[in-house]
């Protein structure tokens, strides 16, 4: 008798340490209003994946990118889009389960030096 409760006190102490660290949506990493990087995931993050998937850039770690498509922000080919150039973004959202679950992603426009008129 003495084994048997000893036996269901631990198995009830693993169960529940294990319940306590399962992932939840408190796990969350928000993001309000930070400077990030945007490009395709697979051509220039070299995330693994089949063809061309918006991603975003965090702290140097890169997530694919739920809410807005590659192509909401032009021809993801064209020289300055998104699978032949990084570009500067401000973002909010949150990062949930490896990927950014935007609500808002802004690009910002490199300030090119212009040229003098003469």
């Amino acid at each position: 008798m003495k084994k048997l409760s000893l036996l269901i006190l631990f198995a009830s102490f693993a169960f529940f340490a294990n319940a306590q660290t399962t992932p939840s949506k408190a796990s969350a990493q928000k993001i309000e209003k930070k400077a990030v990087e945007v490009a395709c995931g697979e051509c220039m993050f070299k995330m693994p994946g089949k063809g061309c998937d918006l991603a975003i850039k965090i702290d140097g770690a890169t997530y694919f990118v739920d809410g807005r498509k590659i192509d909401d922000f032009g021809d993801a080919h064209a020289d300055d889009g998104f699978c032949n150039a990084v570009r500067k973004a401000v973002a909010t959202g949150e990062v949930v389960d490896g990927r950014f679950k935007a609500k808002s992603i802004q690009l910002v426009e490199d300030k090119k030096a212009s040229k003098p008129k003469s």
